[in-house]
């Protein structure tokens, strides 16, 4: 019976772990659903934005007070979960702070301080973000795609990440008490808990305060392996994903759209002195399917597109700057990289059911993503300049309209008559070309 913590704290580990990682399977299967892009080229430039942006965080800093409080939670929390690999050493083999033997007493002391510290200005800046989302009124928190389980989600995590420091710092508390009273060894050095809930603890009873500890830990442990898991279901997915996200990240200058590979071929046919323009073209394979122009779902848009729709952190920077969204018209690149998050889980629950993607009737274009949202855009960029993982909302903008276009002719009327302009005259304008500088006789 001595060894049954072990044994339930294993089987918690082993589940815990397996949730994650079956998530994280059924994640890269649904980006494997779009189709492939080859984003291998220039490997030192593609490392050197994923350590500044990601792991730097180098975007965040545009918004100053923000950036820092968003800094300190990253950093705080990424740290102070180092101690998980101390918990599950003494989860599994039953020891009690199993770093302090390979550290020495005088670098765990330092370690653990800083773990507290670091701890306290998580708990503070969660605290500043929570009063900030909810009674500041900022006006990219109060729009209408966040109503309901976005906005919750953001709460709900934050609320965890109090909970999990609360945990923490009662936890080293009730230790704290314990060594004092010579019950535990002593390891650590723990200045805010020690002072802040040290005295509380102080009158506790042995039994209590072993009970306290113990529950702290656990609550500790099992809030970690459920912070996880939630993830899957969470914006915060940006945590993982922000680093595959900027490795692949466009390098190309912003405003430079790419050409479709069968266009181009094209015009370099027809443009080419040497061919032949009567020459009979190879017989087509009539099984072969023939090519797509643009994306009317996600099975259309790239592996890189769909990979920026679960990393989309939801903060509402690229909406903010959006010349169309100021002006009140209904484009929202926020909204665009979550309907096709919306899309791609539902695409993910219809592959979970039928083994396969049973065919369900619905597109992202139009059941999602409304084609008046698509034509408000005026690629302008500033929602790629504006996002702090570098997530490219116009690309799948540009690809949608590209379908509306070539494949329905169901561009709006201005753009249709200006596309027959250039047509028939060679100009934008419904002038003949001979006339074309009859403006400047006067």
């Amino acid at each position: 019976m001595q060894y049954i913590d072990n044994i339930i704290f294993f089987i918690a580990l082993v589940l815990g772990f397996g949730l994650f990682f079956k998530s994280l399977k059924e994640i890269y299967r649904n980006i494997q659903l779009g189709k492939e892009s080859d984003r291998s080229d220039q490997k030192p430039k593609r490392w050197e934005t994923m350590a500044k942006v990601a792991l730097g965080q180098s975007k965040m800093g545009k918004r100053p007070v923000a950036g820092f409080f968003h800094v300190i939670v990253y950093v705080g929390f990424v740290i102070i979960n180092i101690e998980l690999l101390e918990i599950i050493v003494d989860g599994i083999f039953g020891t009690h702070r199993f770093l302090a033997s390979i550290f020495g007493n005088g670098l765990y002391g330092a370690f653990t301080a800083t773990l507290e510290i670091l701890a306290l200005l998580v708990v503070i800046a969660v605290v500043v973000f929570f009063i900030r989302r909810n009674f500041y009124g900022i006006k990219r928190f109060q729009m209408k795609e966040l109503f309901g389980w976005p906005k919750n989600d953001a709460n709900w995590i934050l609320i965890i990440e109090f909970a999990l420091m609360l945990a923490f710092f009662t936890m080293n508390g009730a230790d704290w008490v314990l060594q004092q009273r010579d019950l535990l060894l002593a390891h650590g050095s723990f200045p805010v808990s020690a002072n802040l809930l040290g005295p509380i603890f102080q009158n506790f009873g042995d039994s209590a305060l072993e009970i306290t500890e113990r529950g702290a830990w656990w609550f500790h442990f099992i809030g970690i392996l459920f912070f996880m898991n939630y993830l899957y279901y969470s914006k915060h997915l940006h945590i993982i994903l922000a680093f595959p996200n900027t490795w692949y990240a466009n390098l190309e200058p912003k405003g430079k759209f790419n050409n479709l590979a069968s266009v181009t071929a094209e015009i370099k046919l027809m443009m080419d002195p040497n061919a032949d323009p009567y020459a009979a073209q190879p017989e087509a394979d009539p099984n072969a399917v023939p090519d797509k122009f643009g994306a009317s779902d996600i099975f259309d848009l790239s592996q890189v597109q769909l990979l920026n729709a679960y990393s989309c952190t939801e903060c509402g920077r690229c909406t903010a700057v959006c010349p169309a969204n100021i002006t009140g018209k209904k484009l929202s690149p926020r909204k665009i990289m979550m309907d096709t998050r919306d899309r791609m889980e539902e695409v993910g629950k219809n592959i979970n059911k039928n083994g396969k993607f049973v065919d369900d009737g619905k597109k992202l274009l139009d059941d999602h993503i409304l084609r008046e949202e698509l034509w408000a855009c005026t690629t302008c960029n500033a929602c790629v300049e504006a996002c702090p993982i570098l997530i490219d909302p116009l690309s799948i903008i540009v690809e949608m309209r590209r379908f509306l276009v070539m494949e329905q002719s169901a561009a709006p009327q201005e753009l249709n008559q200006m596309m027959t302009n250039i047509e028939n005259n060679a100009a934008p304008w419904q002038y003949n070309q001979a006339d074309r500088l009859n403006w400047a006789k006067d």
